[in-house]
């Protein structure tokens, strides 16, 4: 599955941008597709080769891979904060001057700040990742673990890559906030449902039928 979308990113990413963003400002899909073909591919390959070469430095390095990859995702997260930090303070000034307001008033008020649009709007885009990812699945007749798998798998997706495209061919630093957002709501929701299917116990016989059976 990981493959299949480091794959596709190359294709799809500039494709879909050009469609979906050309629509508003210049989209240059051919240095897209090289920059995800830098930052995607070329790690990728250059693993492969280290596995190849270096097999037992590689094990050594290994333990410390998830870890590198949390902080190189959370420093580039926090860069793009820092540079939207006024953006950010007044969308947080706004919600505090909001505080007399009801709660429902208040959470209208928030929304509709950038904070807030760039917060729901990713939450949005994740729940729906990891709700179709498992739906589909489910529909599929796939079983609970592997629901679970392609759920986690659909619903978390490189944030970095992004932050990335965002910050070498656009010149609002706004724009990749979505992606610095991302990276933080990501992880949260991905824990959180792995913190819970760790205590549910997959159903691996009669409960899960083929819907082609049913």
């Amino acid at each position: 599955m990981t493959v299949c979308t480091t794959l596709g990113a190359v294709i799809l990413t500039p494709l879909l941008s050009k469609i979906l963003v050309g629509t508003y400002v210049p989209v240059n899909a051919l240095s897209l597709s090289v920059s995800t073909l830098q930052v995607v591919v070329a790690p990728i390959l250059l693993g492969s080769y280290l596995q190849s070469k270096f097999p037992k430095a590689v094990k050594l390095v290994t333990p410390f891979a998830p870890l590198a990859a949390v902080l190189s995702a959370s420093l580039l997260a926090c860069s793009i904060f820092s540079e939207n930090v006024i953006r950010l303070k007044s969308s947080a000034l706004s919600a505090s001057l909001s505080s007399d307001l009801s709660p429902i008033l208040r959470a209208q008020s928030i929304l509709k700040s950038e904070l807030g649009g760039v917060v729901l709007s990713v939450f949005l885009l994740h729940f729906a990742g990891f709700f179709v990812g498992y739906l589909s699945t489910a529909f599929g007749g796939f079983k609970e673990p592997q629901r679970r798998a392609i759920s986690i798998e659909v619903g978390m997706q490189n944030s970095s890559l992004g932050v990335v495209l965002a910050t070498s061919h656009f010149t609002s630093p706004m724009v990749a906030l979505p992606s610095a957002m991302s990276a933080v709501i990501m992880n949260i929701m991905g824990s959180s449902l792995g913190f819970f299917w760790r205590y549910v116990n997959p159903s691996e016989s009669k409960d899960c039928p083929k819907v082609a059976q049913e």
